[in-house]
Protein backbone atom coordinates (compact mmCIF):
# COMPACT_ATOMS: atom_id res chain seq x y z
CA UNK A 1 0.00 0.00 0.00
CA UNK A 2 0.97 3.48 -0.72
CA UNK A 3 1.11 5.28 2.89
CA UNK A 4 3.58 7.37 5.05
CA UNK A 5 2.86 5.04 8.14
CA UNK A 6 5.63 6.92 9.72
CA UNK A 7 2.78 9.79 9.90
CA UNK A 8 -0.59 7.94 9.10
CA UNK A 9 -3.32 10.31 8.07
CA UNK A 10 -5.09 12.13 10.88
CA UNK A 11 -9.21 11.62 10.52
CA UNK A 12 -9.56 15.01 9.50
CA UNK A 13 -7.39 14.11 6.11
CA UNK A 14 -9.51 13.34 3.07
CA UNK A 15 -8.55 9.90 2.59
CA UNK A 16 -9.47 7.49 -0.26
CA UNK A 17 -8.98 4.08 0.10
CA UNK A 18 -8.98 1.87 -3.38
CA UNK A 19 -9.30 -1.90 -3.20
CA UNK A 20 -12.20 -4.64 -3.66
CA UNK A 21 -15.35 -3.14 -1.48
CA UNK A 22 -17.82 -5.19 0.08
CA UNK A 23 -20.51 -4.43 2.47
CA UNK A 24 -24.35 -5.19 2.96
CA UNK A 25 -27.04 -2.98 2.13
CA UNK A 26 -29.82 -4.85 3.65
CA UNK A 27 -30.11 -8.46 5.42
CA UNK A 28 -29.16 -11.18 2.40
CA UNK A 29 -31.33 -13.63 3.95
CA UNK A 30 -30.26 -17.39 3.53
CA UNK A 31 -30.10 -17.60 0.00
CA UNK A 32 -27.07 -17.83 -2.47
CA UNK A 33 -29.00 -14.99 -4.48
CA UNK A 34 -28.75 -11.54 -2.62
CA UNK A 35 -29.38 -9.29 -5.24
CA UNK A 36 -29.95 -6.09 -3.97
CA UNK A 37 -28.51 -6.63 -0.45
CA UNK A 38 -25.21 -6.58 -1.76
CA UNK A 39 -22.37 -3.55 -2.58
CA UNK A 40 -19.10 -4.89 -4.11
CA UNK A 41 -16.99 -2.63 -5.80
CA UNK A 42 -13.55 -4.26 -7.62
CA UNK A 43 -10.66 -1.91 -7.48
CA UNK A 44 -13.26 0.64 -6.28
CA UNK A 45 -12.76 4.09 -3.86
CA UNK A 46 -13.85 4.02 -0.25
CA UNK A 47 -13.79 8.37 0.50
CA UNK A 48 -13.44 9.12 3.71
CA UNK A 49 -13.43 12.61 5.51
CA UNK A 50 -13.60 13.83 9.28
CA UNK A 51 -13.35 10.04 9.68
CA UNK A 52 -16.53 9.55 8.50
CA UNK A 53 -17.52 7.70 4.91
CA UNK A 54 -18.51 9.92 2.11
CA UNK A 55 -19.39 7.46 -0.93
CA UNK A 56 -17.93 4.04 -2.14
CA UNK A 57 -17.26 4.94 -5.67
CA UNK A 58 -16.40 2.28 -8.79
CA UNK A 59 -13.07 1.64 -10.23
CA UNK A 60 -13.97 4.21 -13.37
CA UNK A 61 -15.24 7.25 -10.65
CA UNK A 62 -11.61 7.66 -9.16
CA UNK A 63 -11.01 10.71 -6.58
CA UNK A 64 -9.41 14.07 -7.60
CA UNK A 65 -5.98 15.34 -6.76
CA UNK A 66 -7.24 16.36 -3.20
CA UNK A 67 -7.93 12.89 -1.76
CA UNK A 68 -4.86 11.22 -0.21
CA UNK A 69 -4.60 8.27 -2.17
CA UNK A 70 -4.28 4.89 -0.13
CA UNK A 71 -3.64 2.01 -2.81
CA UNK A 72 -5.58 -1.73 -1.65
CA UNK A 73 -6.06 -2.98 -5.24
CA UNK A 74 -6.21 -6.65 -5.02
CA UNK A 75 -7.16 -6.51 -1.10
CA UNK A 76 -10.72 -7.09 0.16
CA UNK A 77 -12.12 -3.69 2.15
CA UNK A 78 -14.78 -4.18 4.59
CA UNK A 79 -16.40 -2.81 7.51
CA UNK A 80 -14.76 -3.69 10.62
CA UNK A 81 -16.14 -6.95 12.19
CA UNK A 82 -18.38 -6.32 15.06
CA UNK A 83 -18.61 -8.46 18.22
CA UNK A 84 -21.54 -8.53 20.45
CA UNK A 85 -19.89 -10.58 22.87
CA UNK A 86 -16.50 -11.15 24.70
CA UNK A 87 -14.08 -11.29 27.90
CA UNK A 88 -11.15 -8.97 27.97
CA UNK A 89 -9.30 -10.84 30.38
CA UNK A 90 -9.84 -14.08 29.66
CA UNK A 91 -7.34 -13.69 26.81
CA UNK A 92 -5.14 -15.40 29.58
CA UNK A 93 -7.54 -18.73 29.84
CA UNK A 94 -8.02 -19.13 26.41
CA UNK A 95 -7.63 -22.49 24.94
CA UNK A 96 -7.91 -24.20 28.65
CA UNK A 97 -8.06 -28.13 28.71
CA UNK A 98 -11.05 -30.25 29.43
CA UNK A 99 -13.69 -28.67 31.65
CA UNK A 100 -17.55 -28.12 31.01
CA UNK A 101 -18.40 -24.24 31.70
CA UNK A 102 -19.29 -24.24 35.15
CA UNK A 103 -15.94 -26.24 36.06
CA UNK A 104 -14.64 -24.28 33.56
CA UNK A 105 -15.16 -21.14 35.47
CA UNK A 106 -13.84 -22.65 38.56
CA UNK A 107 -10.74 -23.94 37.29
CA UNK A 108 -9.85 -21.12 34.92
CA UNK A 109 -11.88 -18.02 34.73
CA UNK A 110 -12.07 -17.14 37.81
CA UNK A 111 -8.02 -16.99 38.96
CA UNK A 112 -7.16 -15.04 35.82
CA UNK A 113 -10.01 -12.86 36.72
CA UNK A 114 -9.20 -12.06 40.36
CA UNK A 115 -5.16 -11.24 38.77
CA UNK A 116 -7.25 -7.36 37.39
CA UNK A 117 -7.64 -6.34 40.82
CA UNK A 118 -4.57 -4.86 40.58
CA UNK A 119 -4.31 -1.33 38.67
CA UNK A 120 -1.72 -2.26 36.14
CA UNK A 121 -2.55 -4.94 35.35
CA UNK A 122 -5.65 -3.75 34.04
CA UNK A 123 -4.17 -1.40 32.26
CA UNK A 124 -1.58 -3.95 30.36
CA UNK A 125 -4.59 -6.42 30.07
CA UNK A 126 -7.04 -3.77 28.78
CA UNK A 127 -4.35 -2.63 26.11
CA UNK A 128 -2.97 -6.03 24.67
CA UNK A 129 -7.40 -6.99 24.55
CA UNK A 130 -7.82 -4.20 22.27
CA UNK A 131 -4.82 -4.21 20.26
CA UNK A 132 -5.71 -8.00 20.00
CA UNK A 133 -8.94 -7.07 18.33
CA UNK A 134 -7.37 -4.90 15.54
CA UNK A 135 -5.08 -7.56 14.55
CA UNK A 136 -8.02 -10.34 14.12
CA UNK A 137 -10.45 -7.76 12.65
CA UNK A 138 -12.77 -7.03 15.15
CA UNK A 139 -12.79 -2.90 15.31
CA UNK A 140 -16.53 -2.51 17.82
CA UNK A 141 -17.49 -4.96 20.43
CA UNK A 142 -19.74 -5.56 23.82
CA UNK A 143 -16.74 -6.00 26.31
CA UNK A 144 -16.96 -8.19 29.63
CA UNK A 145 -14.48 -6.37 32.24
CA UNK A 146 -14.26 -7.99 35.25
CA UNK A 147 -15.76 -7.21 38.92
CA UNK A 148 -13.34 -4.47 39.53
CA UNK A 149 -14.04 -0.69 38.91
CA UNK A 150 -10.54 -0.23 37.52
CA UNK A 151 -10.65 -3.22 35.04
CA UNK A 152 -13.48 -1.41 33.26
CA UNK A 153 -11.69 2.09 33.51
CA UNK A 154 -8.45 0.40 31.85
CA UNK A 155 -10.78 -0.89 28.81
CA UNK A 156 -12.71 2.56 28.44
CA UNK A 157 -9.25 4.79 28.94
CA UNK A 158 -7.59 2.34 26.43
CA UNK A 159 -10.42 2.25 24.16
CA UNK A 160 -10.48 6.17 24.14
CA UNK A 161 -7.27 6.59 23.24
CA UNK A 162 -7.90 4.37 20.08
CA UNK A 163 -11.44 5.99 19.48
CA UNK A 164 -12.77 2.86 18.95
CA UNK A 165 -16.76 2.01 19.30
CA UNK A 166 -16.75 -0.06 22.77
CA UNK A 167 -19.17 -0.95 24.75
CA UNK A 168 -17.99 -1.98 28.64
CA UNK A 169 -19.50 -3.34 31.96
CA UNK A 170 -18.56 -4.06 35.16
CA UNK A 171 -19.30 -7.76 36.10
CA UNK A 172 -21.94 -7.88 38.69
CA UNK A 173 -21.29 -10.74 41.33
CA UNK A 174 -22.39 -11.34 44.68
CA UNK A 175 -23.45 -15.11 44.94
CA UNK A 176 -21.76 -18.63 44.57
CA UNK A 177 -18.92 -17.14 43.30
CA UNK A 178 -15.65 -16.25 45.09
CA UNK A 179 -14.89 -14.17 47.81
CA UNK A 180 -12.12 -12.20 46.04
CA UNK A 181 -14.64 -11.28 43.10
CA UNK A 182 -17.55 -10.91 44.87
CA UNK A 183 -19.11 -7.43 45.65
CA UNK A 184 -21.04 -5.58 47.68
CA UNK A 185 -24.42 -4.59 46.07
CA UNK A 186 -24.57 -0.84 47.81
CA UNK A 187 -20.74 -0.40 46.31
CA UNK A 188 -21.50 -2.46 43.37
CA UNK A 189 -24.02 0.25 42.51
CA UNK A 190 -21.86 3.32 43.16
CA UNK A 191 -19.23 1.98 40.71
CA UNK A 192 -21.69 1.21 38.34
CA UNK A 193 -23.43 4.47 38.60
CA UNK A 194 -19.45 6.36 38.74
CA UNK A 195 -18.63 4.51 35.75
CA UNK A 196 -21.94 5.73 33.64
CA UNK A 197 -21.44 9.22 34.96
CA UNK A 198 -17.93 9.30 33.40
CA UNK A 199 -17.83 7.27 30.48
CA UNK A 200 -21.54 6.61 28.79
CA UNK A 201 -22.35 8.55 25.60
CA UNK A 202 -18.67 10.03 25.95
CA UNK A 203 -16.54 10.07 22.47
CA UNK A 204 -17.87 6.66 21.19
CA UNK A 205 -18.08 4.67 24.30
CA UNK A 206 -20.86 3.61 25.85
CA UNK A 207 -21.73 1.32 29.45
CA UNK A 208 -23.27 -2.46 29.98
CA UNK A 209 -24.52 -3.43 32.90
CA UNK A 210 -23.38 -6.65 33.47
CA UNK A 211 -24.67 -9.61 35.86
CA UNK A 212 -22.53 -12.45 34.83
CA UNK A 213 -25.17 -14.59 34.47
CA UNK A 214 -28.36 -15.45 37.28
CA UNK A 215 -26.12 -18.07 39.50
CA UNK A 216 -23.62 -15.59 40.82
CA UNK A 217 -26.31 -12.60 41.33
CA UNK A 218 -29.14 -12.42 43.87
CA UNK A 219 -32.64 -10.95 43.46
CA UNK A 220 -31.37 -7.89 45.11
CA UNK A 221 -28.51 -7.22 42.65
CA UNK A 222 -30.52 -8.11 39.61
CA UNK A 223 -33.35 -6.08 41.15
CA UNK A 224 -30.49 -2.96 41.10
CA UNK A 225 -29.04 -3.90 37.99
CA UNK A 226 -32.77 -3.53 36.40
CA UNK A 227 -33.21 -0.26 38.23
CA UNK A 228 -29.70 1.20 36.80
CA UNK A 229 -31.43 0.38 33.32
CA UNK A 230 -34.77 2.48 34.25
CA UNK A 231 -32.76 5.17 35.95
CA UNK A 232 -30.83 5.79 32.58
CA UNK A 233 -33.28 4.92 30.00
CA UNK A 234 -32.91 8.51 28.73
CA UNK A 235 -29.30 9.11 28.52
CA UNK A 236 -27.34 8.13 25.03
CA UNK A 237 -29.68 6.43 24.05
CA UNK A 238 -29.93 4.12 27.67
CA UNK A 239 -27.44 1.72 28.60
CA UNK A 240 -26.89 -1.53 27.40
CA UNK A 241 -27.31 -4.93 29.26
CA UNK A 242 -25.20 -8.33 28.75
CA UNK A 243 -25.05 -11.75 30.54
CA UNK A 244 -25.77 -15.43 29.74
CA UNK A 245 -28.43 -17.43 29.36
CA UNK A 246 -29.19 -20.92 29.15
CA UNK A 247 -25.98 -21.95 28.11
CA UNK A 248 -25.55 -25.48 29.45
CA UNK A 249 -27.83 -27.98 30.38
CA UNK A 250 -26.35 -28.40 34.11
CA UNK A 251 -26.20 -24.72 34.26
CA UNK A 252 -30.13 -24.65 33.44
CA UNK A 253 -31.26 -27.08 35.90
CA UNK A 254 -29.16 -25.27 38.10
CA UNK A 255 -30.71 -21.95 37.60
CA UNK A 256 -34.59 -23.48 37.93
CA UNK A 257 -32.69 -24.78 41.60
CA UNK A 258 -31.83 -20.66 42.80
CA UNK A 259 -34.76 -19.41 41.27
CA UNK A 260 -37.70 -21.90 41.24
CA UNK A 261 -40.27 -18.65 40.87
CA UNK A 262 -39.02 -18.29 37.43
CA UNK A 263 -40.98 -19.97 34.58
CA UNK A 264 -37.39 -20.08 32.81
CA UNK A 265 -33.64 -18.93 32.82
CA UNK A 266 -34.87 -15.83 30.45
CA UNK A 267 -37.56 -15.00 32.71
CA UNK A 268 -35.17 -14.33 36.05
CA UNK A 269 -33.73 -11.69 33.71
CA UNK A 270 -37.38 -10.67 32.55
CA UNK A 271 -38.56 -10.09 36.25
CA UNK A 272 -35.89 -7.94 36.95
CA UNK A 273 -36.12 -6.02 34.08
CA UNK A 274 -33.31 -6.92 32.16
CA UNK A 275 -34.46 -7.38 29.07
CA UNK A 276 -34.53 -4.33 26.41
CA UNK A 277 -33.64 -3.50 22.80
CA UNK A 278 -30.24 -3.18 24.20
CA UNK A 279 -29.73 -6.30 25.70
CA UNK A 280 -27.61 -9.32 24.80
CA UNK A 281 -27.70 -12.35 25.91
CA UNK A 282 -24.32 -15.08 25.17
CA UNK A 283 -25.60 -18.39 23.92
CA UNK A 284 -29.12 -19.21 24.19
CA UNK A 285 -29.36 -22.50 23.30
CA UNK A 286 -31.64 -23.92 25.80
CA UNK A 287 -34.31 -21.67 25.42
CA UNK A 288 -37.73 -22.82 24.80
CA UNK A 289 -40.40 -20.95 22.53
CA UNK A 290 -42.15 -18.63 25.16
CA UNK A 291 -38.44 -17.78 25.83
CA UNK A 292 -37.85 -16.77 22.08
CA UNK A 293 -41.37 -15.32 21.83
CA UNK A 294 -40.34 -12.94 25.19
CA UNK A 295 -36.72 -11.85 23.32
CA UNK A 296 -38.50 -10.83 20.24
CA UNK A 297 -41.47 -8.67 22.28
CA UNK A 298 -38.07 -7.00 24.21
CA UNK A 299 -35.94 -6.30 20.96
CA UNK A 300 -33.31 -8.49 23.22
CA UNK A 301 -30.69 -10.01 21.14
CA UNK A 302 -28.33 -13.51 20.96
CA UNK A 303 -24.86 -13.48 21.05
CA UNK A 304 -24.05 -16.91 18.90
CA UNK A 305 -20.98 -18.44 20.41
CA UNK A 306 -20.23 -21.23 17.83
CA UNK A 307 -16.53 -21.57 18.92
CA UNK A 308 -17.00 -21.90 23.16
CA UNK A 309 -20.13 -23.70 22.52
CA UNK A 310 -18.19 -26.36 20.31
CA UNK A 311 -15.13 -26.26 22.81
CA UNK A 312 -17.11 -26.81 25.99
CA UNK A 313 -19.24 -29.18 24.46
CA UNK A 314 -22.19 -26.85 25.60
CA UNK A 315 -24.62 -27.94 22.80
CA UNK A 316 -25.89 -26.41 19.16
CA UNK A 317 -27.48 -23.11 19.10
CA UNK A 318 -30.55 -23.58 16.60
CA UNK A 319 -30.17 -20.10 14.73
CA UNK A 320 -33.65 -20.49 12.39
CA UNK A 321 -35.59 -21.30 15.39
CA UNK A 322 -34.51 -17.93 16.90
CA UNK A 323 -34.98 -16.08 13.53
CA UNK A 324 -38.19 -17.22 12.90
CA UNK A 325 -39.11 -15.65 16.58
CA UNK A 326 -38.56 -12.63 15.66
CA UNK A 327 -35.00 -12.84 17.83
CA UNK A 328 -31.73 -10.79 16.24
CA UNK A 329 -28.67 -13.41 16.09
CA UNK A 330 -24.92 -12.32 16.20
CA UNK A 331 -21.75 -14.19 16.00
CA UNK A 332 -19.30 -13.62 19.20
CA UNK A 333 -16.32 -14.87 19.66
CA UNK A 334 -17.01 -15.35 23.36
CA UNK A 335 -13.06 -15.43 24.23
CA UNK A 336 -11.41 -17.05 26.27
CA UNK A 337 -14.51 -19.98 25.78
CA UNK A 338 -14.26 -19.92 22.74
CA UNK A 339 -10.46 -20.05 20.94
CA UNK A 340 -10.21 -17.18 18.53
CA UNK A 341 -11.03 -13.12 18.70
CA UNK A 342 -11.45 -13.55 14.45
CA UNK A 343 -14.94 -13.67 13.63
CA UNK A 344 -13.93 -15.36 10.31
CA UNK A 345 -12.88 -18.28 13.07
CA UNK A 346 -16.59 -17.95 14.90
CA UNK A 347 -18.40 -17.87 11.22
CA UNK A 348 -16.44 -20.85 10.18
CA UNK A 349 -17.68 -22.99 13.35
CA UNK A 350 -20.90 -21.34 13.17
CA UNK A 351 -21.57 -22.79 9.54
CA UNK A 352 -20.56 -25.89 10.98
CA UNK A 353 -23.10 -25.94 14.08
CA UNK A 354 -25.76 -25.15 11.83
CA UNK A 355 -24.88 -27.82 9.35
CA UNK A 356 -25.54 -30.28 12.00
CA UNK A 357 -28.66 -28.96 12.25
CA UNK A 358 -29.55 -28.64 8.39
CA UNK A 359 -29.26 -25.34 8.36
CA UNK A 360 -26.69 -23.76 5.53
CA UNK A 361 -25.47 -20.45 6.66
CA UNK A 362 -24.07 -18.72 3.05
CA UNK A 363 -21.16 -16.13 3.04
CA UNK A 364 -23.78 -13.27 2.82
CA UNK A 365 -25.63 -13.88 5.66
CA UNK A 366 -22.39 -14.65 7.78
CA UNK A 367 -20.48 -11.53 6.73
CA UNK A 368 -23.72 -9.82 7.19
CA UNK A 369 -24.27 -11.17 10.22
CA UNK A 370 -21.32 -10.21 11.76
CA UNK A 371 -20.86 -6.58 10.63
CA UNK A 372 -24.29 -4.88 9.58
CA UNK A 373 -26.62 -7.20 11.36
CA UNK A 374 -24.56 -6.48 14.60
CA UNK A 375 -24.41 -3.37 14.03
CA UNK A 376 -27.92 -3.47 14.66
CA UNK A 377 -28.39 -5.95 17.11
CA UNK A 378 -26.48 -3.14 19.26
CA UNK A 379 -28.88 -0.19 18.25
CA UNK A 380 -25.92 0.76 16.20
CA UNK A 381 -27.03 0.79 12.68
CA UNK A 382 -27.11 4.30 12.15
CA UNK A 383 -23.11 4.07 12.88
CA UNK A 384 -21.16 1.09 12.09
CA UNK A 385 -21.30 -2.20 10.05
CA UNK A 386 -21.83 -0.18 6.77
CA UNK A 387 -20.24 2.28 4.51
CA UNK A 388 -23.16 4.54 3.78
CA UNK A 389 -22.51 7.83 3.66
CA UNK A 390 -22.09 9.17 6.97
CA UNK A 391 -20.57 5.75 8.67
CA UNK A 392 -17.74 5.85 11.34
CA UNK A 393 -15.02 4.44 9.01
CA UNK A 394 -14.04 1.79 10.79
CA UNK A 395 -12.39 -0.31 7.71
CA UNK A 396 -10.55 -3.71 7.93
CA UNK A 397 -8.27 -4.23 5.19
CA UNK A 398 -7.74 -8.14 4.26
CA UNK A 399 -5.60 -10.11 2.19
CA UNK A 400 -7.90 -12.66 -0.16
CA UNK A 401 -5.75 -15.51 -0.04
CA UNK A 402 -2.73 -16.26 2.65
CA UNK A 403 -0.53 -18.90 1.45
CA UNK A 404 -0.76 -21.23 -1.21
CA UNK A 405 -4.23 -23.20 -0.17
CA UNK A 406 -6.00 -20.06 -0.03
CA UNK A 407 -5.00 -18.80 -3.01
CA UNK A 408 -5.12 -21.46 -5.50
CA UNK A 409 -9.31 -22.18 -3.58
CA UNK A 410 -9.44 -18.18 -4.83
CA UNK A 411 -8.25 -19.28 -7.95
CA UNK A 412 -10.82 -21.64 -8.92
CA UNK A 413 -13.66 -19.61 -7.27
CA UNK A 414 -16.31 -19.51 -9.82
CA UNK A 415 -18.28 -16.78 -8.68
CA UNK A 416 -18.49 -14.07 -5.61
CA UNK A 417 -20.29 -15.87 -3.21
CA UNK A 418 -17.90 -18.76 -3.79
CA UNK A 419 -14.76 -16.55 -3.47
CA UNK A 420 -15.90 -15.00 -0.19
CA UNK A 421 -17.53 -18.56 1.32
CA UNK A 422 -13.98 -19.94 0.51
CA UNK A 423 -12.30 -17.22 2.15
CA UNK A 424 -15.02 -17.01 5.20
CA UNK A 425 -14.12 -20.78 5.87
CA UNK A 426 -9.88 -20.28 5.09
CA UNK A 427 -8.85 -16.69 6.12
CA UNK A 428 -7.74 -15.86 9.82
CA UNK A 429 -6.22 -12.98 11.56
CA UNK A 430 -2.66 -13.33 9.09
CA UNK A 431 -5.01 -12.56 6.43
CA UNK A 432 -5.64 -8.86 8.24
CA UNK A 433 -3.49 -5.90 5.89
CA UNK A 434 -4.38 -3.11 8.03
CA UNK A 435 -7.26 -1.84 10.27
CA UNK A 436 -8.29 1.64 10.10
CA UNK A 437 -10.30 3.35 12.97
CA UNK A 438 -12.32 6.50 12.31
CA UNK A 439 -10.18 7.10 9.02
CA UNK A 440 -7.16 6.56 11.29
CA UNK A 441 -4.75 3.37 10.61
CA UNK A 442 -4.87 1.96 13.58
CA UNK A 443 -3.09 -1.96 13.24
CA UNK A 444 -0.96 -3.29 10.16
CA UNK A 445 1.15 -6.52 10.72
Amino acid sequence: MTVDHAHPPSNDARTALRGDILYFLRDPGWSEDATGAVRFEPDGWLLIDQGRVVAVRAADEPPDSSWARQDWRGHLVMPGFIDPHVHAPQLDVIASYGAALLDWLERYTFPAEARYADAGQSRLGAERFLNALLAHGTTSALVFATVHKISSEALFEAGRQLGMRLIIGKVLMDSNCPADLRDDIAQAEQDCIELIERWHGVDRLAYAVTPRFAATSSDAQLAMAGGLLQRYAGRAGGLYMQTHVAENRDEVRWIAELFPDSRSYLDVYDRHGLLTRRSVLAHGIWLDDADRARMAQTGSSIAFSPSSNLFLGSGLFDWAKAEAAGVGVAPASDVGGGTSLCQLRTLADGYKVLALQGQRMTAWQGLYAATRGAARALDLEHEIGHFAPGTAADVVVWRWAEGAVQQRRQEMARSLHERLFAWMMLADERNVAAAYIGGRLRYRP
